[in-house]
């Protein structure tokens, strides 16, 4: 008894457009494949083109070149007595298909199309290909005459339909077959299908490398059989870090599976199945028989092979095994420095320029530096050629192989203090000794000699010299001298990333690096073009919370000992004056919420998908115990007022590295207006409206305990009160300019007025005067 088959699930660092490197990658795997005794082999998602070539996807080139490339598989020797299957679009009757092509020995067995397309996340696939909703049936496709010439046929099935080989017979899904509600591999299951092979382009978000896993087991538990997963890895041209970790699954456990972080371009998983145990597993379970046998049939395509040997006895088979996923930490250690070095070596760039602050987000950005350094030292220890070539090529040095991250990271990675006088001594020392640890090549300047220059412009031309807040300068003031701060770095930023490679006496340029996390982001909580404007960001999909867990792990794992006193500092942008040399600025203190609060809006408004109302609807019940309503409303409304006055600064975000699932990255992720009605009058009404009828029934119901005992007996009354006294003042004040009409005033019009009389926007002057002028538009 026994008939085991061996099959391999590629792992590939493909490049959307990249026709002549897919190829060589795809070769490559099958190459080692057939060498490690594979006779089925399975690749990612698209893999001829590459998945992100977007709006290529309307080109002709991209299907003649996707033909040329699938001939140049056909014909190769390689690709003999093997039978193999590789993604690429394909037009059939003038409608574009995500396909799968299956060939053996110079022939095309089937064009399997993709029958669900994804479109939420990052994905848009439904703007470029069709799903193919002929379940069961399958087309005549005729074949590009450069195809026919070599295989001899006109025509080859296309649509829904399944392999038959002479001892198994083999079923295809295609990424989002798998996570949809209603996937089909359940119906070729009970059709007897005993191998199912999916295709994917899953990224990367911190906390969810399980999902994968846990669909591909639960696939094959209730049904029986062996699951195939081969997915993409790297960074093929676009925001996200494909999430690799190819596996195979039988009967409900894993069996084999790839690496999820890694410099490696191609990576073969090998498993080998006895077929006779899916057949064994699925006569067991008798209700699945039942249904099995009215299920319907699956049109068989059949080829003359036989996957399985007939000398098979001592060949060992897989055996389940117990997969340890990486930390969040851990993520953040390999995610994005794998990002970055697929885009330094693919960019024709020669390394990397940050501003470092001292603070924990452009620690975090070097950090992941040198992390990239040591992750390219320990692939070129383990013999990956590719690794060693590319080094080179970056630095411009045929003989370098570098052995160590530190000196590699004194090549790559250029760090400046910029400082001013409104810097501490504190942060200037930090970012030093961090620089030091890392083994960055360190530059320490001083910024006041440019801002003072271009005030000197503006005081020229206008004859008035703006002053800081803490000097008697108004709100719009100390704004802007802030502001000219942040943005004279960006412009010494890229002065320093152009010639700096000049000054070192080596070729080319570097890559600015940006440093805003994701919750600046979401709040806004940047000066627009400052040095947050860079060329790529590897932390702007990931939270302030992350980022601190993400370096104390670092501290221990790469020895930074600096980090200790750069988490525990109080995060601050240092541009406004220290007063008798000490902060007088903090993060959390301007922007009128902390970081973790920060997290919890994000996660409502994208994941929860939470309007201001339903937030807080949602936050009076688990903020209930720290917050009274009242408090509640009105930090809801600072942070929907600082989203929408802020969301402009979207359009332009750094392209970042994408981490976190509530990212508000309006070029791909967050698909959301930039210009909001900043007062959100009809959504803060509701808010107010629900605010007072908790007030009333807790004023009705006073043996009803407080949620927050400490400001228990009177907190709702004076709530109230405050609310009232609040109103009163406004209207008094603001009557004259209001647009609503008599009848429609109320208590949430003037509560709304007094929360945006708190904030400004960025030039610095209170909302609700702007709005003396603007409400009737």
């Amino acid at each position: 008894m026994g008939r085991k088959v061996t099959v391999a699930v590629s792992t590939l660092n493909q490049w959307a457009l990249d026709f002549q490197g897919n190829l060589s990658r795809i070769l490559q795997s099958i190459v080692e494949a057939k060498e490690m005794g594979a006779t089925y082999r399975t690749g990612p998602e698209l893999e001829i083109c590459g998945y992100s070539c977007e709006d290529h996807f309307l080109e002709p080139d991209t299907f003649l070149h996707s033909w040329e490339v699938l001939l140049e598989l056909i014909t190769s020797t390689f690709c003999q007595n093997i039978l193999v299957d590789v993604g690429m679009p394909i037009q059939h009757r003038n409608v574009s298909y995500n396909c799968r092509v299956v060939f053996f020995n110079r022939k095309i067995l089937l064009i399997r199309p993709k029958m669900q397309n994804c479109d939420d996340g990052c994905y848009r696939e439904t703007r470029w290909f069709s799903m193919w909703k002929k379940a069961y049936t399958t087309e005549d496709f005729y074949l590009p005459r450069m195809i026919s010439a070599v295989t001899g046929q006109q025509t080859v099935p296309i649509g829904d339909a399944v392999i038959a080989t002479k001892d198994t017979c083999i079923g295809y899904e295609i990424c989002e077959e798998l996570w949809n509600p209603k996937s089909t591999h359940i119906d070729m299951s009970l059709s007897g299908v005993e191998i199912i092979v999916n295709s994917s382009g899953s990224y990367m978000q911190l906390r969810k490398a399980y999902v994968t896993t846990d669909l591909i087991r639960n696939a094959t538990y209730k049904a029986g059989g062996a699951y195939l997963f081969s997915n993409l890895r790297g960074c093929d041209g676009q925001r996200v870090y494909f999430n690799g970790c190819s596996a195979v699954a039988l009967n409900g456990e894993i069996i084999a599976r790839g690496k999820q972080f890694s410099l490696q371009e191609v990576e073969i998983t090998l498993a080998t199945i006895d077929l006779e145990d899916i057949r064994s597993y699925r006569m067991a379970l008798r209700s699945r028989s039942v249904l099995a046998a009215s299920a319907p049939t699956y049109l068989r395509i059949n080829v003359d092979f036989e996957m399985s040997s007939h000398n098979c006895m001592s060949i060992p088979t897989s055996v389940p095994l117990q997969w340890k996923y990486h930390s969040p930490e851990e993520e953040i250690a390999l995610g994005p420095a794998c990002w970055l070095w697929d885009y330094l070596r693919r960019s024709g760039q020669g390394g990397f320029f940050l501003p470092l602050s001292g603070g924990v987000d452009s620690s975090s950005t070097a950090a992941i530096v040198h992390s990239m350094c040591r992750l390219v030292v320990n692939s070129i220890e383990h013999g990956d050629i590719q690794v060693v070539h590319d080094v080179r090529k970056i630095l411009g040095d045929p003989e370098y192989t570098p052995d160590n991250p530190h000196a590699l990271c004194n090549r790559l990675l250029v760090t400046c203090y910029m400082g001013s006088e409104n810097s501490s001594a504190e942060t200037k020392q930090r970012a030093s000794v961090l620089a030091d640890q890392l083994g960055s090549y360190h530059l320490d300047i001083n910024i006041d000699g440019a801002v003072s220059a271009l005030i000197g412009v503006f005081t020229f031309v206008t004859g008035m010299t703006p002053k800081f807040r803490t000097e008697g300068g108004c709100p719009r003031q100390n704004l802007a001298l802030q502001n000219i701060q942040a943005r004279i770095r960006m412009v010494l930023a890229y002065l320093f990333a152009q010639l700096m490679l000049w000054v070192r006496n080596r070729p080319g340029g570097l890559l600015v690096l940006g440093s805003a996390n994701v919750d600046e982001a979401l709040r806004g909580y940047m000066t627009k073009y400052d040095c947050s404007s860079a060329d790529i960001n590897p932390i702007g999909g990931i939270s302030k919370a992350d980022l601190r867990k993400f370096l104390l792990y670092v501290r221990h794992q790469f020895n930074l000992p600096i980090i200790d006193e750069i988490v525990t500092a109080p995060p601050t942008a240092e541009l406004e004056p220290l007063v008798s040399g000490q902060l007088a600025q903090t993060d959390e203190q301007d922007m009128g919420m902390t970081y973790a609060e920060l997290s919890e809006y994000g996660r409502l408004r994208k994941q929860a998908y939470c309007g201001p109302f339903s937030m807080f609807c949602k936050l009076v019940a688990t903020w209930g115990n720290a917050c009274t309503p009242g408090e509640v409303a009105e930090k809801v409304k600072h942070f929907f007022r600082c989203y929408a006055i802020n969301r402009h600064k979207m359009t332009v975000l750094t392209p970042s590295y994408h981490a976190e699932s509530y990212s508000p990255d309006d070029n791909r992720f967050d698909h959301r207006p930039f210009l909001y009605r900043a007062n959100w009058s009809w959504q803060f009404k509701a808010i107010d409206e629900e605010l007072e009828r908790i007030l009333a029934h807790n004023v009705q119901n006073p043996n009803i305990p407080s949620s927050n005992p400490e400001q228990s007996r009177d907190s709702n009354q004076s709530t109230k009160q405050n609310i009232s006294r609040k109103s009163s003042h406004r209207d008094s004040k603001h009557d004259s300019s209001t647009s609503l009409d008599n009848k429609h005033r109320s208590s949430h019009t003037k509560l709304n007025v007094n929360v945006m009389g708190k904030i400004r926007d960025r030039s610095g002057i209170p909302v609700d005067m702007l709005q003396k002028s603007t409400q009737n538009i």
